[in-house]
């Protein structure tokens, strides 16, 4: 990775105590940059006074792993989920640009309608099917039409060894039941909250702007993600192949979704496989 890109500069963590945020912040202590990650009730993305006072001119970059990521509450809830996802966003952008300062922004794969046949190039247009993509989709918008610098990174499926996850849930439940059944036709890419982290800083470092996209590599289903955890933390485990309409949910989730990456590699080189970011997150399981 080049050296870090902030020499010193200000720089703001929106989201510091979410699952992507604390990897944020285990990397910026790890490299000796500085940050400020002001607490929720100090920074309100629907105010823009608060934004103001907390994103100070001077600011070199604000990264927001904030986010109403609750795919079925969204449904219940879409107001909260525009003011979250794409209000607050349009809010940082601006400030961001009025200031001069860099807007690190997370999206989702979820932007897309899961039609598909292959990868997603980042330039393919926006078809969301449900509240969640939906507002994602708005939140990219309005990052886009601040005018500022931006760097919009899109990922999918994203787990830690912390925090609520797909994988920790897993893992919990392979221990605890002797089979499962899993939806196998959803196919799309893990994402390391980590390796997440450290490809957008190195993204950064080589000024990298507009959209990109940051996953794990390989791809896979909810049922062949699973079977993976299974074989290494209890193969007496049965996993089997279920389909989406086995468990119905109040949001539709594309069935294909997953993400083109090629860009990115051009940039900072091959994304780790999925199963390597896998095993060593396994390693690391925290307790609940």
């Amino acid at each position: 990775m080049p050296d870090s890109p902030f020499n010193n500069q200000r720089i703001v963590l929106v989201g510091g105590t979410g699952m992507l945020g604390r990897a944020w912040r285990e990397l910026l202590s790890h490299h000796g940059i500085g940050y400020d990650a002001p607490p929720r009730g100090e920074l309100d993305l629907t105010a823009p006074r608060s934004i103001h006072e907390a994103i100070t001119p001077g600011t070199a970059a604000v990264i927001n792993c904030g986010a109403f990521t609750d795919v079925d509450g969204c449904e219940a809830r879409p107001t909260e989920a525009i003011l979250a996802n794409a209000v607050g966003p349009g809010n940082l952008a601006q400030r961001c640009a009025a200031i001069g300062g860099l807007l690190v922004h997370y999206s989702t794969d979820y932007v897309f309608s899961g039609r598909a046949s292959e990868p997603y190039a980042a330039s393919a247009p926006r078809d969301p099917v449900n509240v969640y993509g939906q507002s994602k989709a708005l939140g990219e918008a309005r990052v886009e039409e601040a005018g500022g610098e931006h760097l919009i990174i899109r990922t999918s499926w994203l787990y830690a060894p912390w925090g609520r996850n797909f994988v920790r849930t897993m893992a919990r439940l392979c221990q605890e039941k002797p089979a499962l059944n899993v939806v196998d036709d959803q196919r799309g890419r893990p994402t390391s909250a980590e390796h997440l982290a450290r490809a957008t800083l190195e993204l950064i470092g080589h000024r990298t702007r507009g959209i990109h996209h940051v996953t794990d590599g390989g791809e896979c289903t909810w049922c062949e993600l699973t079977r993976q955890i299974a074989a290494r933390l209890n193969p007496d485990c049965a996993v089997s192949p279920c389909t989406t309409e086995a468990f119905p949910r109040p949001a539709r989730r594309p069935a294909y979704s997953v993400l083109d990456v090629s860009d990115t590699e051009r940039v900072i080189g091959a994304m780790p496989h999925w199963r390597d970011n896998l095993a060593s997150v396994l390693d690391r399981l925290e307790e609940a």
